[in-house]
């Protein structure tokens, strides 16, 4: 077999190429990092915009207790009761709750951005939109989480068993105790198990969603959220995989990328027979022939050699 300097060069082109592509489709890292910091300002700061509502979160705490109970939801102090039969599983809940949310993310994103970076701006996209969506939530929709609430047989775990993350919610300027609907704890869990479900091979990764069904166990469980918290932002995540699917998918027909781009010449099956015997792989065929190759949705266009 001939593997003389033409195949060596067509082997180095192939990589360059595949390298390039790996550098476009991810974006600058000091724009990604300052887009996460902003998010989770916005996050923080939101408790200044509901100054002056405390009431109205009451009355919708009240509107939501009552619907689920329509619902036929389960009551959240039954599974709180649950969780209080021992001392360790509800310490682990409270840890669970104040520990594993934003570092989860954090390092969801990092691994994303450093070894799927084809996957990366999809998810970084739901995120994104997904932590608006409950920022105008939260604003329109103030809700005092069943912790605050007299009379339904529940407690503040977090200050009984410790660790709080929150102090008393008459003098706490740095996070908003009345955005209970939707729940981002959940919502961003669900989204880090999607997200490693569709970027991973191995048959292991369904384990994922063990994720966003423990946090919605604790959140509720620590009486920091309702059932219908966790069910609304599920299905805005639901809703946002549907349509930033779509998007790239609309994106890539505007592009004219194989999603809906003319069949391609047919190959001489002489040639073909050439490219197979000196074993030179579709990225080194198509970096030599100056055809259009893709990376998630991205058209990359390599010259003819010289």
């Amino acid at each position: 077999m001939n593997t003389g300097p033409g195949l060596r060069e067509r082997d180095d082109a192939a990589t360059r190429t595949t390298s390039q592509q790996g550098t476009r489709i991810r974006p600058r890292a000091w724009a990604e990092l300052l887009l996460i910091v902003g998010l989770f300002l916005a996050y923080k700061m939101g408790r200044l915009l509901v100054d002056g509502r405390v009431g109205e979160s009451y009355a919708n705490a009240k509107l939501v207790w009552q619907a689920e109970r329509a619902l036929w939801l389960p009551g959240e102090a039954d599974l709180q009761h649950l969780l209080l039969t021992s001392d360790v599983v509800i310490r682990t809940a409270n840890v669970y709750y104040a520990v594993v949310h934003f570092p989860a993310t954090v390092a969801f994103l990092l691994f994303m951005y450093v070894f799927r970076p084809a996957h990366y701006l999809r998810f970084r996209r739901i995120l994104a939109w997904l932590t608006a969506a409950g920022l105008v939530m939260h604003l329109g929709f103030p809700l005092a989480p069943p912790r605050m609430l007299a009379g339904i047989g529940m407690i503040d775990t977090a200050a009984k068993f410790g660790p709080s993350v929150y102090g008393p919610p008459q003098t706490d300027t740095l996070s908003n105790q009345y955005a209970a609907m939707p729940s981002l704890h959940v919502g961003w869990a669900l989204v880090i198990a999607l997200g490693l479900i569709t970027a991973t091979s191995s048959r292991w990764r369904w384990l994922w969603l063990a994720h966003p069904v423990i946090t919605m166990l604790v959140v509720v469980g620590t009486a920091n959220h309702y059932w219908l918290d966790g069910i609304i932002a599920s299905i805005l995540v639901g809703a946002l995989m549907l349509v930033v699917g779509r998007t790239r998918k609309r994106s890539r027909g505007r592009t004219g990328t194989q999603a809906d781009a003319p069949a391609p010449a047919e190959i001489p099956a002489q040639l073909r027979r050439n490219l197979d015997y000196l074993a030179v792989g579709e990225a080194a065929y198509l970096a030599t022939f100056g055809d259009t190759i893709t990376d998630a949705g991205h058209p990359q266009t390599v010259g003819k050699p010289t």
